[in-house]
């Protein structure tokens, strides 16, 4: 059987969360959790990671940009020989 794509596990991110917050549903320092969260989020924000959305939204908007240069490159040489 195949392993589970990317989009069906969850992320390292995601887990590496719940591993810490069950961690700290048995220890008394409740308050360590959203320090942490705040700590790590701030960790991951200096390497100014995109999402998987946003990495998709960006691909669909290449493609469509690719799609309208092909066109014109198209028209434009079609232009060209009616020229000559």
């Amino acid at each position: 059987m195949y392993p589970p794509r990317m989009s069906e596990e969850r992320s390292p991110l995601a887990d590496l969360r719940a591993r810490i917050a069950e961690a700290l549903r048995a220890s008394p320092a409740q308050d360590l959790e959203k320090n942490l969260n705040a700590l790590l989020g701030a960790f991951f924000d200096r390497f100014e990671l995109a999402s998987r959305e946003d990495l998709e939204v960006q691909k669909k908007l290449v493609e469509r940009a690719q799609a309208k240069l092909a066109a014109l490159e198209s028209r434009v040489a079609e232009l060209e020989a009616r020229k000559t």
